[in-house]
């Protein structure tokens, strides 16, 4: 090697090389090589301890605590002892002597790298590290450093990571647990001494009257007026260099609080002294001070100390997320909870000065954030143990809590806050139901804040109240499927319905009238249409009144989703106490949709067009969807009423249903459209009232339906009306005996539609088979989706009905079903399209295998298993791209159908079903990375070993009786074997969705079939399998299933125990490479014989630990070192 000086000139010139941004990547490769190949050298700390001495050139000298971390964590048991002394004291030297001087990144590096050291070493062979810490913190001039290496100790060493044995890993637990006490004593001199040295007691002023902090609520939320005054002291200004240390001893104690357990070591007076540093967060006049002294280095002064207010409640919520609290520590927890209280009174307190939101404004915004996190974890974790504590004021505190959500600066702010009080209510719900007796009392206690709680929220998603905040609401761009307004309305109503279930007169005695309000504006409109050359006219132009219809009607929409969303508390239980204002609502909802239909208020001119329609058209839309969500509540309506005088109901129904006929037209806009669609759905399918075929406005649907020189809906209209109409049909009628369902006539009127309904589509099977032009098939293309995407929603909708609905169902589709089975090979080149036969076969067998009947249903599949040859399946899979892989993927789902029929009647398939999956479908895509087919086939192969076992196992139950032990006769074994194996195989690929999904599968198996009891998997199967779960845990490809190997694992070896201690063990052991016999004793050692669950899963994780460590170790010896 050069001399040090030479080396030190040539790295810097690399360095600088390598950052340069001319230099090129390829340049860059052999740079960095070159930095590799000298950093694996074995005198090369040395150069490096120079390096670090002797220059001022940041990257070189990050680049030389980089060899060094390499150093001592990857090649530390192969460096001279000697070696190790000299690094252990020259490197805490040179962070004593420049740690004032170093960039921070460096010297924060620097002190990561010496506490390495001491995970290695500590305290065998560097028995001062620890103690150097705490003499660095109490010393005044390296407080903050040493806060730092504290820091990164309890960082580094009480979660390490897995670089380390097991019997280290709690060994270095152990030894900072013995020191916990002493840090946390250390830790709260420090706060403490800081702020009573810069305490301004002496000089306080009297408070001025605006000022009367010590109201009732604080005294009872602080029991002692001492403690009220102390937190009611000013808040100390802190010099920059305090204020740093402060930071600091707060990272300190976040970090530990979040792995020490709760215990006496955390004193009253270190919470109490957290709680002062809270302070600074909720204190305005410390950003008032940082713009009144003007200069920015003042700015910044306010900044760090809304940041201290931020650490400080960062270790209030590490203590308050812990679930686990000793019973000595409920004490503390209380006060905790008093004093956080306060600081939510002192930032919710209102004076001349300052609103509310003005003052939550001028707060930092992480503080906040902090702040609600404290307060979510207050009512999810810990509200079921405090609310008991008589002197603990529930009601004053949902009063702040109230005070504090409501004034949110952000909506985001207010989204968590109501999370909050969701938590709340649902606490409060479940809280009713366990304890029914004094369920009046409890709600009672809180009705006061839940009312106002509900009224706040309707007040919050209306415009007439908050329009300023729901104007900046985005309305357009989906995230996760919603727009910004339709979450946070769906938020808010989620709040009103969970009030609602509590306090249900409450809640709709406060809801109605406001609905009604805006209602009334709304039928109000009809005096304003006139009607002009073009149409009809609404005459409102004045700016000021299309500003206000505007909101009526955004505030109108949203009040209708409301009554939507509470329909669910009319019905069941509460029908009869409640039934006259669920009435009253029905009533309302379907005057207001046939209002809105018959002046057309979807196709009116408005002077705002871009505005006003878009807002009668949303309006017209909710309140059909308002009334679709009490069709349950109409369903028990007409059960209810239906012998007597059901004139009422049938007034509401017939209604309606002129309300929906005219907007069932193509030029009706969608979302109108679609949601007219849904009501007629709800009312054939959740009511089916026993009229409704005989109203002229279902006739009138029927006849545009099915007349074929109307225009067709949009795709999906056309689907739900289809729907619709068939349900009408099909569904038996409620109330009605059997007798008088009328079916004959009914199958009938169902056949006639459904051959309307088909017609162009069965007419293709003279054509398809020839041979067609290209505009022809695209043609032939739209009448084969028209007509499967309808008739296989009607199939689904009605699989789950009686046999008499399916019956008929099915007769009126068999000729398109034979029509489909006809085209299917005339299109099997085509993957659209039969991706699209394959999901109607796929939802006929679901629903209607059994009206199918045997023969045709074995000529389904058998045309199926003829066209899925070998290429076909590999050009789908490899060529077609996803539409293949998706027709396969049907393919095989209807094969799943058909294999868990129970009986006798498909058993034939299974030996060619199992030899397409094996000899077909799984050397293709065995070899493929991509998951496509995969699970599919593997649930396939699954539900043929579940549903099948004694196609493979015959055991006979007289063999058994005989015997005294089944010695199973097994059957079909190649085909056994062949399956496990190709189980087996997916446990070694990484895709750990399909990793998860099979091993899932095979302890089904286990569990309902005893499958590794089975003698063929005992004796030739399990240890392989077992061997390959430990491989897979050792090379950490699939971290995220470690519990779920862990006990598939315990479950393969529990079978055979003996087996797996005297025999699989050693073997396992003796197979693997990079570790040597004495390491592997070990290892065998600490592996107890246990044969419970927890305790075998913790010996598998402490052998694949200590493996990878060993391994560790052994590749940083140097070479040629001899092991004795």
């Amino acid at each position: 090697m050069a001399s040090e000086e030479a080396s030190l000139r040539a790295l810097e010139s690399l360095m600088t090389e390598f950052f340069h941004n001319c230099t090129t990547n390829e340049r860059k490769r052999e740079i960095e090589e070159l930095l590799n190949n000298f950093a694996q050298q074995i005198g090369a700390w040395r150069f490096c301890l120079y390096f670090l001495s002797s220059t001022r050139n940041d990257y070189v000298m990050m680049y030389s605590l980089t060899v060094f971390e390499n150093l001592i964590n990857k090649m530390w048991l192969g460096v001279p002892s000697q070696d190790k002394m000299e690094i252990r004291s020259c490197l805490p030297k040179l962070l004593l002597a420049q740690h004032k001087t170093l960039p921070y990144f460096i010297r924060n590096k620097l002190c990561k790298v010496i506490v390495d050291i001491g995970r290695q070493d500590w305290p065998m062979f560097y028995h001062d590290f620890f103690t150097n810490i705490l003499q660095l913190i109490q010393s005044p001039v390296t407080t903050p450093l040493g806060l730092i290496m504290l820091k990164t100790t309890s960082e580094e060493l009480a979660c390490p990571r897995e670089d380390l044995s097991v019997a280290r890993k709690e060994e270095l637990r152990k030894l900072l647990l013995d020191q916990v006490q002493t840090v946390l004593g250390l830790l709260t001199g420090i706060l403490e001494s800081i702020w009573d040295k810069h305490s301004v007691t002496a000089a306080t002023p009297p408070p001025s009257p605006t000022s009367g902090e010590s109201g009732d609520l604080l005294s009872s939320l602080l029991q002692s007026p001492s403690a009220a005054k102390l937190l009611n002291q000013p808040i100390p200004i802190l010099d920059t260099d305090s204020e740093y240390i402060c930071s600091l001893a707060l990272e300190c104690l976040a970090h530990l609080f979040s792995w020490i357990p709760l215990s006496a070591s955390i004193t009253p007076s270190l919470l109490t002294t957290i709680f002062h540093f809270a302070r600074f967060g909720c204190d305005t006049r410390v950003r008032k001070m940082s713009s009144v002294n003007g200069s920015s280095q003042n700015v910044g002064l306010g900044a760090e100390r809304g940041r201290l207010g931020v650490l400080a409640m960062s270790c209030i919520n590490e203590l308050m997320s812990k679930n686990c609290v000793p019973m000595e520590f409920e004490e503390y927890l209380l006060r905790m909870f008093q004093q956080t209280f306060y600081l939510l009174q002192k930032i919710t307190k209102e004076n001349n000065a300052h609103t509310v939101k003005s003052r939550l404004e001028e707060l930092d915004e992480s503080y906040i954030e902090k702040f609600t996190d404290f307060l979510r974890l207050f009512v999810s974790v810990h509200l079921r143990r405090i609310e008991s504590y008589s002197q603990f004021p529930v009601v004053e505190f949902l009063a702040l809590l109230f005070k504090y959500t409501f004034h949110q600066p952000t909506h985001e702010g207010y989204f968590s806050c109501l999370d909050i009080w969701t938590l709340f209510l649902d606490y409060l719900t479940s809280k009713i139901k366990s304890r029914l007796a004094d369920k009046e009392a409890v709600l009672n206690r809180y009705e006061d804040a839940l009312v106002l709680l509900l009224t706040e929220v309707l007040n919050r998603i209306q415009f007439r109240y908050n329009q300023a905040q729901l104007e900046e609401l985005d309305d357009e761009t989906l995230d996760d499927d919603q727009t910004e307004w339709q979450r946070y309305l769906r938020q808010s109503l989620e709040v009103v319905a969970k009030v609602m279930e509590l306090l249900p007169t409450h809640a709709f005695s406060t809801l109605f009238p406001v609905l009604q309000d805006n209602l009334e504006v709304y039928l109000g409109l009809q005096q304003f249409v006139v009607t002009s050359g073009t149409g009809h006219r609404l005459n409102i132009t004045a700016e000021n009144d299309c500003r206000r219809l505007h909101c009526s009607l955004r505030d109108l929409s949203s009040l209708l989703q409301a009554v939507g969303r509470l329909a669910e508390y009319f019905t069941g239980d509460m029908f009869a106490a409640r039934f006259n204002d669920a009435l009253t609502v029905v009533e309302r909802l379907v005057k207001v949709t046939l209002y809105g239909s018959q002046i057309k208020l979807y196709n009116i001119e408005t002077a705002v067009p871009s505005v006003l329609k878009p807002d009668l058209i949303d309006v017209h839309a909710q309140s059909l969807a308002a009334l679709q969500a009490y069709s349950h509540w109409l369903a028990q309506f007409y059960s209810e009423v239906h012998r007597q005088n059901p004139e009422q109901f049938i007034s509401l129904v017939s209604t309606a249903l002129e309300a929906i006929t005219p907007l069932i037209s193509s030029k009706v806009q969608e979302k109108l459209l679609l949601s007219a669609c849904h009501l007629l759905v709800s009312l054939a399918t959740t009511v089916r009232p026993v009229f409704l075929i005989s109203i002229p406005a279902v006739q009138k649907v029927f006849n545009r339906i099915t007349d074929t020189s109307a225009q067709r809906l949009p795709d999906k209209a056309q689907v739900l009306v289809c729907r619709a109409l068939s349900n009408v049909l099909l569904l038996p009628w409620p109330n009605l005996p059997e007798s008088e369902q009328q079916w004959a006539v009914r199958s009938t009127n169902h056949s006639s539609l459904i051959s309307a309904l088909t017609r162009d589509y069965r007419q293709l099977k003279s054509s398809a088979i020839l041979p067609q032009r290209k505009v022809q098939l695209e043609d032939t293309k739209v009448i084969i989706h028209q007509t499967l995407s309808v008739l296989e929603d009607i199939v689904e909708s009605i699989s789950g009905e009686s046999t008499k609905s399916r019956q008929i169902c099915y007769q009126s589709l068999q000729e398109s079903v034979q029509v489909s089975l006809a085209l299917f090979p005339a299109f099997i080149h085509q993957s659209d399209v039969t991706d699209e036969m394959l999901s109607f076969f796929l939802t006929l067998f679901q629903g209607l295998r059994v009206q199918m009947g045997v023969p045709f249903t074995e000529q389904i599949i058998q045309t199926f298993l003829n066209m899925f040859t070998r290429e076909q399946l590999a050009e789908s899979i490899l060529h077609e791209g996803s539409t293949g892989c998706r027709v396969v993927e049907k393919f095989l789902k209807i094969l799943q159908v058909v294999v868990q029929e129970p009986g006798q009647v498909f058993k034939p398939f299974l030996p060619s079903v199992i030899s397409l999956c094996m000899e077909q479908v799984y050397p293709i895509i065995a070899e493929r990375s991509s998951p496509d087919v995969k699970a599919e086939l593997f649930e396939l192969l699954f539900r043929v070993l579940h549903h099948n076992w004694r196609y493979f196992f015959k055991s006979s139950v007289l063999a058994s009786v005989q015997r005294g032990v089944a010695e199973e006769q097994m059957e079909n074994e190649a085909q056994f074997s062949a399956i496990m194996q190709a189980f087996g195989q997916s446990f070694l690929q990484p895709d750990i969705h399909l990793f998860k999904q099979n091993l899932f599968y095979l302890e089904t198996l286990n569990t309902k079939q005893k499958l590794y009891h089975k003698k063929i998997f005992r004796t030739t199967m399990l240890f392989q399998f077992v061997n390959v779960l430990l491989q897979v845990l050792v090379h950490k490809s699939h971290d995220l299933l470690q519990e779920e190997i862990g006990i598939a694992t315990y479950n393969m070896a529990s079978v055979d125990f003996d087996g797996f201690y005297s025999a699989f063990l050693p073997e396992f052991l003796a197979s693997c490479d990079g570790v040597d016999s004495n390491q592997k004793n070990v290892l065998g050692r600490n592996f107890k014989m246990d044969r419970d669950l927890p305790s075998f899963t913790q010996n598998v994780h402490r052998l694949v630990n200590d493996l990878r460590y060993y391994r560790l170790c052994n590749d940083s010896l140097p070479p040629g070192t001899v092991k004795l």
